[in-house]
């Protein structure tokens, strides 16, 4: 199947998806919030800028996309097309969050990740916040 949108229509498509403040995000953000957390926002002073960053608690998380980051479910999908492309793309995003979560941990921090699809309903996002409040707080 062939893209029915000229080169610039794609390009111009692509460079809307936001990398910083998605809705995922910012739900985990203000679930932290709501729960007494403090936290600074994409840390650049550590290694793959990390979205949310607590000091206190030597923990930074990752809201993942299932879709650029793999999670395997299935808003993970892959494109119909230039599949040699994104399987490179996808292998090079998923070596890089290791990598980053690997070194992360070299400097003492925990590294928890909240993937998209665990948001989408209200009990899962119920729970996915518990089990974050819970690894937030393990000792």
């Amino acid at each position: 199947m062939t893209d029915t949108l000229t080169k610039a229509e794609r390009s111009s498509l692509m460079s809307r998806i936001r990398g910083k403040d998605t809705k995922p995000e910012v739900f985990v953000r203000s679930a932290l919030h709501r729960a007494g957390f403090r936290f600074r926002l994409h840390g650049a002073a550590l290694p793959g800028r990390p979205d949310i960053v607590l000091p206190r608690h030597r923990t930074v998380v990752f809201v993942h996309g299932c879709f650029w980051h793999r999670h395997g479910c299935r808003l993970s999908s892959e494109p119909a097309t230039r599949r040699a492309f994104w399987r490179e793309k996808f292998a090079r995003n998923r070596a890089r969050d290791q990598r980053t979560a690997r070194a992360l941990r070299n400097l003492g921090w925990r590294v928890v990740t909240v993937w998209e699809c665990s948001l989408r309903t209200t009990d899962r996002r119920e729970r996915a916040i518990a089990t974050l409040v819970r690894k937030i707080t393990r000792r």
